[in-house]
This record gives C-alpha cells, sequence and structure tokens, in this order.
C-alpha cells in the first residue's frame, strides 16, 4: 500500500515539474500518424491465401501504422504538433552498403483525456455492384472461383471459428456488417446519409441527425442490400458530393465534414480514370469534405485507391474480417474521422547531406534533395511501447567531398482551422560506425527494408507474368483472358503465388536478419511479418526459371 501511495506521489510529483522523458504526462498525450494507407491488410491476406499480391498492397505508413514506435521525444509538448529527430547509420544486411536514416517524431501535445472529435456529418457511400457477390477471400474475375471453405490457410495456420465465420461471408455481407458497426459511433447529434451505388447512385438514407433516426431499420435495411449490376464509383462520389452542396457543412471549428466509400474499387463503369476520382475528392478537399475509402475483399484494387489517398485528409482501411475492423473502430473511429495538420514541409538545409527517399507518407515520391511533404497527421494511440505509426524515416545520402556534418531542420504546417505553425532545430551527423538513437528508427528501418524487398519481389514475379503471358499470346495459345470478357482497367484478377529462386534465397538471407532484429527490438508483434517471410521462402510452387 505504501508503494502504491509513493509511486502516484511520484507521478504527480514529476507533472508537476515537467520533467523530460516518458514521464506520466507523455503517456497520456496523443501521438499523430500520417494519412494515408492505415493497414497492409490486403497484402498479408493474399499471401496466405495463396495469391501474389499487388506492390501497392503494401505501403510505408500502412505498414508503420501496424507498429509503435518510441519517437525518441525528450521534452514535454504543449502545443498541437511537436516534432522530434533522431539519427542512425545502419548497415544494409543484403547489399551491405551503410546508410544515413534520419526519423522524424510525430508528437503532439494533446492528452487522449481531453481529445473529442467535434460534430460529425457523414455520408457513407456503399458498392452494391456485382463484384460486391464474391465470398470475401476469393477474386470475383476469377474463372477458379474455390469451393468450400478450408480450416486452414495457405500458410498451415488453423483459423479460429470466428475467422472461418468472416471468410465464409461474401463482400456485400462484410460490407454490410462494416456499416453497421460504424453507425454504431455515431453520437445523437451527428449527421448522416447513406448513398449505394452500381452503374448509377441513389440515396438509400436522406441526411439526417442521428438522434431523429430510426437507427435499427436502417441497420436492418442495410443487411438486408442485394448485390448487382456495374460498378461507377464516380456516381457515388458525385451524389455524396451533391448531398453536401445540398445542406449547410456548418463551422469547420465546431464541424467535420467526411465520406466514407466502402468499395473493392473495381470500376468498371462511367469515368473511370485515376483523374476523375482523383479530381472529386480534391474538389471536396478544398470545402473541408474529407474521404476515408474502406477496402472490402481480398481483391480490393489499391492501385486505384493509392493516388486518391494523397488527397488533403484523406485515409483507407482494408477491411481484414468484420469482427478484427468492429474491434478497430471501437478503438480509432474519432481518429479516423478528424485530420488534425494538414501541408506538413520539412525543408533541410545541409551542405553534406540531401534527402534520397522518404518513407512512411503517401507523398514520398513528391520529396526532393531538400524538402520532405506531408499532406495530412491524423491523431493516433501512445502507450508506453510508443507512438502507433508515429514517425517518417528519411534515407539520406552523404554529399561527396563535403565534410559538414551539421544539418538545420524546419518545419512547417497548419491546423484544421489554417492556422500556421513551425518550429526548427540544427544538430550534427556525427556517426561513423553502426549506431542507433532510438529503438523506434532501428524498427522503421528494419520495416522499410522489409517493404523494400517485398516490393522488389511482386514487381520482379508480375513481370516474369506479363512476359510469359506476351510469349503465350504470340504463340496462340489461349489465355484465361480470351475466354472471358477483356477487363477493365481497375478489374482485378488474380496470378497464383509463386517465389523464383532468387528471391526464396533473399527471403531465406533476410529472416535471418530480421529475427535477428526482432530480438533485439523486443517485439513480438513483428512476428506478424516473419510468418510471411517463412511462407515465401518455404513456397513451394516456382515459376518457370
Amino acid at each position: 500500500m505504501f508503494k502504491k501511495f509513493y509511486f502516484i506521489l511520484f507521478c504527480a510529483f514529476s507533472i508537476f515539474l515537467g520533467c523530460k522523458g516518458s514521464h506520466p504526462s507523455h503517456m497520456l498525450s496523443l501521438g499523430l500518424s500520417v494519412g494515408g494507407a492505415k493497414d497492409v491488410n490486403n497484402f498479408r491476406e493474399n499471401i496466405k491465401e495463396g495469391y501474389l499480391p499487388l506492390s501497392t498492397d503494401i505501403t510505408y505508413e500502412g505498414l508503420f501504422y501496424d507498429y509503435f514506435f518510441d519517437t525518441g521525444q525528450t521534452e514535454a509538448c504543449d502545443k498541437l504538433f511537436c516534432p522530434s529527430y533522431k539519427s542512425a547509420l545502419s548497415k544494409d544486411p543484403l547489399s551491405k552498403k551503410e546508410e544515413l536514416f534520419l526519423s522524424v517524431g510525430l508528437n503532439s501535445g494533446i492528452k487522449e483525456e481531453d481529445f473529442s472529435r467535434k460534430r460529425l456529418n457523414l455520408i457513407i457511400v456503399i458498392d452494391v455492384s456485382g463484384s460486391m457477390e464474391a465470398p470475401f477471400n476469393n477474386y470475383y474475375y476469377d474463372q477458379h472461383i474455390k469451393n468450400g471453405q478450408s480450416d486452414q490457410n495457405s500458410s498451415g495456420k488453423v483459423l479460429s471459428e470466428e475467422q472461418k465465420k468472416d471468410l465464409s461471408k461474401t463482400k456485400m455481407q462484410s460490407a454490410s456488417e462494416s456499416v453497421v458497426a460504424l453507425l454504431d459511433h455515431l453520437q445523437p447529434e451527428d449527421n448522416f446519409g447513406v448513398v449505394l451505388f452500381n452503374y448509377s447512385a441513389h440515396l438509400k438514407t436522406a441526411f439526417t441527425k442521428v438522434k431523429e433516426a430510426n437507427m435499427e431499420n436502417i441497420k436492418q435495411r442495410i443487411f438486408n442490400l442485394e448485390p448487382g449490376g456495374g460498378t461507377n464509383l464516380s456516381a457515388g462520389m458525385q451524389m455524396a458530393k451533391r448531398l453536401f452542396e445540398d445542406h449547410p457543412k456548418g463551422n469547420p471549428s465546431e464541424v467535420e465534414n467526411r465520406i466514407i466509400f466502402l468499395t473493392d474499387a473495381q470500376p468498371n463503369s462511367g469515368p473511370e480514370s485515376e483523374e476523375d476520382f482523383f479530381g472529386i475528392l480534391k474538389s471536396n478537399a478544398t470545402q473541408k469534405i474529407y474521404t476515408s475509402f474502406v477496402g472490402i475483399g481480398i481483391d480490393f484494387n489499391t492501385e486505384l485507391v493509392e493516388a486518391i489517398n494523397k488527397v488533403r485528409g484523406a485515409n483507407y482501411y482494408a477491411v481484414h474480417s468484420p469482427s478484427e475492423f468492429k474491434k478497430r473502430l471501437d478503438e480509432e473511429f474519432d481518429f479516423m474521422v478528424t485530420p488534425l495538420v494538414f501541408d506538413l514541409e520539412l525543408r533541410i538545409e545541409a551542405p553534406g547531406f540531401k534527402i534520397k527517399k522518404v518513407y512512411g507518407s503517401p507523398e514520398a515520391n513528391e520529396a526532393t534533395g531538400e524538402l520532405m511533404k506531408v499532406a495530412t497527421l491524423f491523431p493516433s494511440k501512445r502507450t508506453e511501447q510508443g507512438t502507433r505509426g508515429g514517425i517518417v524515416l528519411l534515407h539520406l545520402e552523404k554529399i561527396s567531398g563535403i565534410q559538414d556534418q551539421n544539418l538545420s531542420l524546419s518545419i512547417s504546417y497548419k491546423d484544421r482551422n489554417e492556422k500556421p505553425g513551425s518550429h526548427s532545430v540544427k544538430f550534427a551527423f556525427e556517426k561513423e560506425e553502426e549506431a542507433y538513437d532510438t529503438t523506434g528508427i532501428r524498427k522503421g528501418i528494419l520495416l522499410v527494408r522489409y517493404a523494400n524487398l517485398i516490393k522488389n519481389w511482386i514487381q520482379h514475379e508480375r513481370s516474369k507474368q506479363t512476359e510469359t503471358e506476351t510469349d503465350e499470346n504470340k504463340e496462340g495459345t489461349v489465355t484465361s483472358s480470351d475466354e472471358t470478357d477483356i477487363l477493365g482497367q481497375w478489374e482485378r484478377q488474380s496470378i497464383e503465388l509463386f517465389v523464383s529462386t532468387e528471391y526464396k534465397k533473399l527471403f531465406t538471407d533476410f529472416l535471418s536478419y530480421f529475427e535477428t532484429e526482432k530480438e533485439k527490438l523486443g517485439d513480438t508483434s513483428l512476428d506478424q511479418e516473419i510468418e510471411i517471410l517463412k511462407i515465401l521462402k518455404d513456397y513451394k510452387k516456382q515459376s518457370a526459371e
């Protein structure tokens, strides 16, 4: 009892003094994470089901959001955004080259107990096209649909009864359950509406206040939805936009406006170009109407959604299973719909260094040698383990012949009311041998190398698949696409998982490094990536060499 009393007294005293380090007041603060992908569920599930993923199924920001990071925060933060900077010199396990990295820790002074989202105007848009009738873990456009359900996935892992039940559902059933879970997080003063779309769009539930709606009746009608017809994603977007135009959006300081799309993202009618979708979302964002995508099914097309998620205020989640998605909403629905920081720019002034690559934001390819951009930061959970998804990682390149080790970093951003903020710091990058300032930057480097290897493998195997199909067509061989209607730009057919010999060896070598780093980091959640690496290194079916 006395020990407990003195511990409480120590905590109170630490908060009073504002001590540096991971003191209790820090543990009560929220962190921040970038917009864009909020998981890599589609990537892992494709591999476990025996399919070759798209390279866009695994994103750096989505992978980071699956983990907690020590951001290196050492000072108390009383602002919306307090970035921290940590560095590392690390040897790549495959190339053996020494590489320089800088992490930007995404810290906030907002206390978790003080955080509450604003009143919400929400339009839920549901894909009810024909592709939504496919089983959750099948490709709708495949000719070789699996029959029946197994007690195991391709990794050999025995599925729980709940997992087997989830996988037996159609994408439409999964979408309906996910929408009902979303509705359960609305508050009496929130407004919402429901739009359905296939080859066209129509209004299912008029824009109304939650406390005035018959929620049980609305939920039942959503459970009874039947899929059919083409997929005109733009029609759903345009109707949602019109609903906001017909109703007051409210004061931005008091109201959050958001559209949530539930879809497998395989449009095949209406305007289908990336620019059409991007244009509507970008136009909405200028009016403070932001968008979330919820990807349904294993054939969810991340290629289309990747570009869209560079838009201000956008994010996306891939439903691994309705039950897991419901649990996730219980933890972070308010975070999902509440962007806090916009238009983040980090500028480096360092004669001896330049930015080679940025990892952890959808805008990574927009970086230059001096500038990093992030469109949106969302609130994120913070625990004793660190901040969920709480870093952006910069791969730095030393400029030959320049000995200056000093860096000047300046950050500018806007809050959700467009009020500007800034931060600057100077330090010297003096590491001469392998060293990591924090476990956070070490974990980030490990995950980046993992994602790079996976992406290179996917691109390699898919390019070989394309070459094989081209050769077969030249020889007059009938392919599966000859036997069916030609697929549209965004319609997705499966490719059977395969791993060429050269990558089996790379995965074997990398697995040893990954397991060693996991032990040093002490993070058992990394086991999910070890499971994937083991599937790939031991996969029996290989492509022709």
